[in-house]
């Protein structure tokens, strides 16, 4: 991260040098803050000369103000502020961070029309997203950073007459951005330095926010008949972990909710090895369980009213001597006997093992599991929606309203009895693959035989966790993708 945003509310605000940033609706002749930052009214003249509109995150940048007690205006369009969405809101502080460079401080002035209090922290959570960058091996910092590679830090404050409201809710919006900012930095690492023992160990840091973590070795899973995860991990050298993580933020009667990740730390595919090009993106073949292990962060860090688990399987799939082959029968926690097809078909098994294992020791009201499964996915659906299969419609429905509201949007896909014989095996209870036809459903059919009647729900993630489409609120090759979302789901649907 080279620019840290040091975020304030205030009613009022007594400039000084440095830069300010208006708003500006379509329906208003002045922008917000005018008065305070424009007394000259400078802005109605370079307005005219730019053809400045104020369409949505537009920009007018004023430079030496005359008469203005700043050094530094920028004017950003909001088009009709009255229709803009909680989304919208976030988009325009990504925008306003984009513009704050070289400056010390800058206050913003937001009060255009239907800016309520949750739209100024909806609007400080977009500056935070926006300010993330992975630079961490870089040994020539950019010119934001300091001379020892800290990143810059600006004191921003925020001007709306909502000031009081707008800073409690902003105390959850920040807990949900270092959320998403975990989840990111997860998939952004190397995976000569994030393994499976690397990633338990970042998880247990949770326990400083109060999650209850477990980690559960080779040893413990091989007692408890993990079969399926541990045939995917035989070939590396680094062991696999399974880690489960408990808030405990509702009351003591209520069932939990579940969140189950895939962490393929690192996937060559195994004995079916991927092609050489691109493969050094399978370091984020683990995005599914960064999502939850930000999603549990932003969850705790909030106190979030509801009791929920968090299970990662973290394996790493490489092509040694001792590796799984294709052909290879193994035994599921579940007892149901899977017959290996393809080695490259692992993140199901993982999966398989963890999703079983929540749903028999929590017994949850639901369980959502999140994976860079397919391929397939990304041909049906592109970057800009994540699949999701479901057995249950409440769930599936409160999903997709979630998805709308932070704009990490999910598309429903089939399941159904016809896909199953997809994945029939001669000589096991199923195969782990029913090749390249309907991919990504009968992975997720796969899984639906790991759940029993429990409601569930898996979103196929692998077009929007990593390399998706650079936006306002996201730079990042990795996005942390689902951790806004599942907030969204649990604060709308689940808190007490």
């Amino acid at each position: 991260m080279s620019v840290k945003f040091e975020v304030s509310f205030a009613k009022s605000v007594r400039l000084n040098g440095g830069l300010a940033i208006l708003l500006k609706d379509t329906d208003s002749e002045l922008p917000a803050g005018a008065e305070s930052a424009d007394p000259a009214n400078v802005f109605a003249k370079a307005a005219r000369i730019a053809r400045f509109t104020a369409k949505g995150l537009s920009s007018l940048d004023i430079v030496a103000p005359e008469g203005s007690p700043v050094d530094r205006i920028i004017v950003i369009g909001t088009g009709k502020a009255k229709e803009l969405s909680a989304h919208d809101w976030l988009k325009l502080g990504g925008g306003a961070a984009a513009k704050i460079r070289n400056v010390e401080k800058a206050a913003i002035f937001i009060d255009v029309p239907g800016a309520e209090a949750k739209a100024a922290a909806d609007f400080a959570l977009g500056m935070l997203l926006r300010a993330y960058s992975f630079d961490t091996y870089k040994t020539k910092k950019n010119g934001d950073d300091d001379k020892n590679g800290t990143p810059k830090t600006v004191k921003v404050t925020i001007v709306t007459s909502n000031a009081v409201a707008a800073k409690k809710l902003f105390a959850a919006s920040e807990a949900i951005a270092d959320g998403v900012i975990l989840a990111r930095d997860l998939v952004n690492e190397p995976p000569n330095v994030l393994g499976p023992a690397e990633f338990a160990a970042k998880a247990k840091g949770l326990e400083k926010l109060g999650v209850e973590v477990e980690i559960l070795t080779e040893r413990e899973m091989r007692r408890l008949g993990m079969g399926a995860l541990l045939g995917v991990a035989q070939g590396s050298v680094r062991p696999p972990r399974l880690v489960i993580m408990q808030w405990k933020g509702g009351k003591p009667k209520d069932r939990p909710v579940a969140f189950v990740g895939k962490g393929v730390v690192f996937d060559t595919g195994g004995i079916s090895i991927k092609p050489a090009a691109g493969m050094e993106d399978m370091k984020g073949d683990m995005g599914g369980a960064a999502a939850v292990t930000g999603l549990m962060h932003a969850l705790a860090a909030r106190g979030a009213k509801v009791n929920a688990i968090g299970v990662i399987g973290l394996v790493e799939n490489m092509p040694d001597g001792n590796a799984q082959r294709p052909g290879d029968i193994v035994t599921s926690m579940s007892g149901q006997t899977i017959e290996v097809i393809n080695t490259d078909a692992e993140g199901r098994l993982v999966l398989c093992d963890a999703l079983w294992y929540t749903n028999d020791r929590f017994k949850p009201q639901f369980m959502i599991n999140l994976a860079t499964l397919t391929g397939a996915i990304l041909v049906a659906l592109g970057n800009l929606h994540a699949g999701l299969f479901s057995n249950d419609d409440k769930l599936a429905n409160e999903l997709t309203a979630a998805g709308l509201a932070t704009n990490e949007r999910l598309w429903r896909m089939p399941l159904g009895k016809d896909y199953d014989k997809m994945i029939d095996s001669k000589f096991a209870d199923m195969k782990n693959t029913g090749g390249r036809h309907a991919g990504s459903i009968t992975a997720a059919q796969f899984l639906k035989r790991f759940v029993q009647e429990t409601p569930w729900a898996h979103l196929d993630i692998a077009g929007t966790a990593m390399g998706s489409i650079q936006d306002e609120i996201n730079q990042s090759w990795g996005s942390g993708f689902g951790v806004r979302l599942l907030d969204e789901l649990v604060r709308q649907n689940y808190e007490s």
